[in-house]
């Protein structure tokens, strides 16, 4: 492992950051402590500016190099958490009850802010690097709000890069998926109002949590019937609430869940589906259904002449025996993939020493992989921008 000098000097801060981040999660767009942590982090690095407030509580620094060329890398990662209950047993633990850093964003956050700090004080590029901390990115939005208040129009880039964290028990291990990478995502929620009764007169009513329990599987025949064999799509319904008595049949019950895919074309069969079915179980049952669906994340393409650059930058820390180059597509989604639609670029994973499942409460990240990730970042932005 060749982590960068200053990185590796550095690596009791970053822990001191990751445990400190660690323990104090917050929900997307209520960022507030950690972007302040992050915007006077960065300010002490020495880096040429600070912008905070885009996309609520993002933050954007620029870092000039020795030279000041046009041409502009772009670094991400992203800050919040999730409305998960810890139970790590860790001693830095979230003190927030009911929010966890369970996907490792704490940990992405403290990478790029070991990356800003080398690149602030080497300088050995030409060009700017432009630094993102991006937040809510766990399915509110993040991205889009950060594109929407002008990200790349205040801060354009000529390329952009991210990373996430991968629990697979082999620590530095630094994979890429090129072009069509991760799903995208829409989530739906469906209500059937119908009409209630008396549970010991079921005749009198319509029971909405019947139909709702057989609309969630009929929904599965989209799977089954409609999407191509070899196209791939997942619909999951993972909520359903009904009812509030042991003796009342629910007027109203509601669906909700998500759908994954990697075609646009997918989607739209998927939602001309789902649609066709609530109308169809309307009439069937005489009862009202609604369905809304909204997309929450694009599917994520990696650039591959970028998606080689990152992976030769990753070489030079991990060492070409841990680059594997032909990951398989996830069906996870990553808005991230909103920037990658306006900017070129490429997003990698980093292997780490845990092994527990990304949003499960018993997660927790190596820091081990602070430094490497860290002096990954950095490096592409010194291999994409040579003096």
């Amino acid at each position: 492992m060749n982590i960068l000098p200053l990185i590796a000097e550095s690596t009791e801060e970053l822990n001191a950051i990751f445990r400190d981040l660690h323990a104090h999660p917050e929900i997307g767009f209520t960022e507030t402590r950690t972007s302040a942590i992050v915007a006077d982090k960065l300010r002490d690095y020495g880096v040429d500016e600070v912008h905070t407030g885009l996309g609520k509580t993002g933050v954007v620094a620029l870092i000039h190099g020795k030279k000041r060329g046009n041409r502009r890398v772009g670094l991400r990662a992203d800050m919040d958490a999730l409305p998960i209950h810890e139970v790590t047993g860790l001693d830095y633990a979230s003190t927030n009850a009911g929010v966890m850093h369970a996907c490792g964003h704490d940990g992405h956050t403290t990478m790029l802010l070991g990356a800003a700090k080398h690149l602030a004080a080497t300088r050995d590029f030409d060009g700017t690097a432009v630094i993102v901390f991006q937040p809510a990115e766990e399915g509110l939005g993040g991205a889009r709000q950060m594109l929407a208040d002008g990200l790349f129009e205040q801060f354009p880039c000529d390329e952009i890069y991210g990373m996430h964290n991968y629990p697979n028990g082999e620590p530095g291990k630094v994979g890429i998926c090129k072009g069509v990478a991760m799903a995208g995502a829409a989530f739906f929620d469906i209500t059937v109002t119908g009409k209630g009764s008396h549970a010991a007169r079921p005749s009198d009513g319509k029971d909405a949590l019947i139909i709702a329990a057989s609309l969630a599987c009929e929904l599965q025949t989209i799977l089954s019937r409609n999407v191509p064999a070899l196209d791939a799509c997942v619909l999951s319904v993972t909520q359903m609430q009904a009812g509030v008595a042991y003796n009342v049949v629910p007027e109203v019950a509601t669906l909700a869940g998500t759908v994954r895919y990697f075609k646009d074309g997918i989607y739209d069969l998927a939602a001309t589906r789902m649609q066709a079915i609530c109308d169809g179980f309307a009439i069937a049952h005489d009862v009202k259904i609604t369905l809304e669906l909204r997309n929450v994340f694009d599917v994520l393409i990696n650039d591959d002449a970028l998606s080689g650059a990152y992976l030769e930058a990753a070489a030079d820390i991990v060492g070409a025996d841990n680059i594997y180059e032909k990951a398989e597509p996830a069906t996870g989604s990553e808005d991230f993939a909103d920037m990658l639609k306006v900017v070129p670029g490429a997003y990698c994973v980093v292997g780490h020493a845990g092994t527990v499942p990304l949003h499960n409460p018993g997660f927790t990240l190596d820091p081990g992989i602070l430094p490497v990730g860290a002096s990954i970042m950095a490096r592409v932005v010194e291999k994409r921008l040579p003096l």
